[in-house]
């Protein structure tokens, strides 16, 4: 089954990097990759994106395919990004470097592409005075990364995209590493218009990598765009048992012996 595949996935990261592994919104999980676009191949899950001009830059590695299933958030809420619970902070501290937050609103989640125009930067986290990088931080939270949606945003479907930015071996070998992953997310209320995002990045001073956060706009008052069961890609209400993005649903009652192996072929397909 489909579960399978992602089981496998994030079960062969124990020897490699860091990956995106679960979402919580508003401090509630919503279970172990579901809504996140995971690397299929677990050897390499956990590595980093190879090639700046790669279109895995925008999501990782299996990135541009969009999963089944997509998170609801109201306009404002926190969001959590988990790492693969493969150790305390999820990345070597060795890895010292900044942390960043993008999104991207797109027309159809199943068919928009990740990479290309219209990320902007919603949080970042560099060096302070104190010769404390971003991602010291992060590890001492466990690795968990927790970000507030900008007030105004639009109502619709977006990728959200942590990135870590790891610096260790960016002079020596001219190799800087990026660490990033998408949660498909569907912010259900916000103002009618289109974004307004920054476009150009300032030469110096030098600070993290990218455009300037983005500040809404608009106002954050709207009116609910679509109600949660009829956004395109949520779980399914009927869902019994949900690993990753795949859920199994109740089977139909039967009497006859044709309803059981008919109900057997049913079982099989989900």
């Amino acid at each position: 089954m489909q579960f399978l595949t992602v089981a496998l996935a994030m079960a062969s990261v124990a020897n490699a990097h860091t990956m995106l592994s679960k979402l919580y919104i508003n401090g509630e999980s919503e279970g172990d990759a579901t809504c996140i676009r995971t690397p299929m191949e677990g050897d390499i899950a956990t590595s980093p994106v190879a090639g700046l001009t790669s279109d895995d830059m925008a999501c990782g590695k299996d990135g541009a395919n969009a999963v089944a299933y997509v998170c609801p958030a109201a306009g404002s809420s926190k969001l959590t990004f988990a790492p693969a619970p493969r150790q305390s902070g999820s990345i070597a501290p060795s890895h010292r470097c900044p942390v960043s937050v993008y999104l991207k609103k797109v027309d159809d989640m199943f068919t928009s592409a990740a990479a290309g125009s219209g990320w902007f930067k919603i949080w970042d986290d560099g060096l302070d005075s104190e010769g404390k990088w971003g991602v010291d931080r992060l590890i001492a939270n466990n690795g968990l990364l927790t970000v507030e949606l900008p007030s105004g945003l639009p109502a619709g479907y977006y990728l959200a995209r942590p990135e870590i930015l790891a610096l260790h071996q960016a002079v020596s070998l001219k190799d800087p590493q990026y660490y990033v992953g998408c949660a498909q997310i569907y912010i259900e209320d916000g103002p009618s218009g289109s974004l307004d995002i920054p476009s150009e990045t300032p030469p110096t001073p030098y600070t993290v990598p990218g455009p300037k956060v983005y500040s809404p706009s608009g106002s954050s008052s709207g009116v609910m765009a679509l109600a949660a069961k009829d956004i395109e890609g949520a779980v399914p209400a009927n869902c019994l048992l949900k690993v990753g993005n795949w859920c199994g649903v109740t089977l139909e009652t039967y009497s006859t012996q044709v309803g059981c192996w008919d109900q057997v072929d049913a079982c099989y397909a989900q």
